[in-house]
């Protein structure tokens, strides 16, 4: 069993949790950070057991220092973002910040190797659809920047492989959870709390993100290598995700759909408002298209990997995340 795990991303919704499931585990772990700030939806008494180092998956020395005397690294790091100011910093983190951390890991002769990718690396097709581990990337107008970077990422790491790297790659679906709602998966919250009128007739693929951690965990500690799993709790239609966590906010559920000539409008809508203000627009002509698409994402795989794993069912992640959001508002 790997002894001293480096973590990339520890600081971000998905890669707290996995920190959290580390120290709960009893393992020694070191996380790179960029500033002094912590999430604060993970205790402090977690982040207390974990050795801080600075540094940036950016930043070649740092990477260098950084994964001294380790047996596993998780590479976390990643930006999400659908926005196209955002576009140029996202593929070199994602893509050239990838190769970095592979790069280093092979030159350190690192042990295990865990990359944590995304649905988005493995594609949408226009017409939806069932999605699982087999499907090829394919040039699409509903693959989103981000979703490019994530695969030009994965290229990276499966290049390494090819050199000899022993790794995992993780395709997590859109996560759920308490996080900062001001940002990535998280704000679906606060719109709904904000009691948003609007809801789209898309399906898409949920996971509560302590269970995307413990999976992460589980391929870890597996002896499974050059393989990509799928981990998703539930395909729901976005409608019944927005009603689900009204309910669990007691607020209004969103009663117009936006059909796609009015995602159009609003979405250019927004544009000009963020040119005007400077402020980022809640919805982009990107995370417009994946909030039409009709895809269904399959998690068979990992299940039989792991045939002794359950995923919380999503109305108990939801009510668990709104019952602290809820909270967190009242203080």
């Amino acid at each position: 069993m790997s002894k001293k795990i480096l973590i990339t991303g520890g600081t971000g919704f998905l890669g707290a949790y996995i920190i959290k499931k580390l120290v709960e585990s009893g393992y020694y772990v070191r996380a790179i950070r960029r500033s002094s700030k912590l999430p604060t939806y993970i205790s402090p008494l977690i982040f207390e057991k974990v050795e801080w180092v600075e540094g940036d998956v950016l930043d070649v020395v740092s990477l260098e220092d950084a994964m001294e005397g380790i047996d596993t690294v998780i590479h976390a790091a990643a930006i999400v973002s659908f926005s196209a100011r955002d576009q140029k910093e996202m593929y070199k983190v994602n893509v050239e910040g990838t190769a970095n951390v592979v790069n280093i890991a092979l030159e350190q002769n690192i042990a295990r190797f865990v990359h944590i990718s995304s649905i988005a690396a493995i594609g949408r097709k226009p017409d939806g659809g069932h999605v699982n581990e087999q499907k090829k990337w394919e040039e699409s107008k509903v693959n989103t920047h981000y979703a490019k970077s994530k695969f030009k990422a994965e290229i990276e790491v499966w290049r390494a492989i090819s050199e000899g790297l022993n790794a995992v790659m993780v395709n997590p679906s859109t996560i759920l959870g308490y996080g900062d709602w001001h940002s990535g998966s998280s704000a679906i919250f606060r719109n709904v709390y904000n009691e948003f009128k609007w809801y789209t007739s898309g399906v898409n693929g949920f996971v509560d993100v302590e269970d995307v951690a413990a999976a992460v965990v589980l391929l870890m500690e597996s002896e499974i290598s050059e393989e990509r799993f799928i981990i998703n709790g539930d395909n729901w239609p976005f409608r019944r995700l927005m009603d689900t966590i009204a309910t669990g906010f007691k607020k209004k559920k969103p009663a117009k759909q936006a059909s796609t000539g009015l995602l159009n409008i609003a979405w250019r809508t927004e544009k000009l408002k963020s040119m005007i203000t400077g402020a980022r627009p809640l919805l982009t002509k990107e995370s417009a298209k994946v909030a039409v698409s009709m895809t269904y994402f399959e998690n068979d795989k990992f299940l039989k990997a792991f045939p002794s794993f359950s995923f919380t069912p999503l109305e108990q992640t939801i009510e668990k995340a709104c019952a602290n959001y809820a909270s967190s508002v009242e203080k």
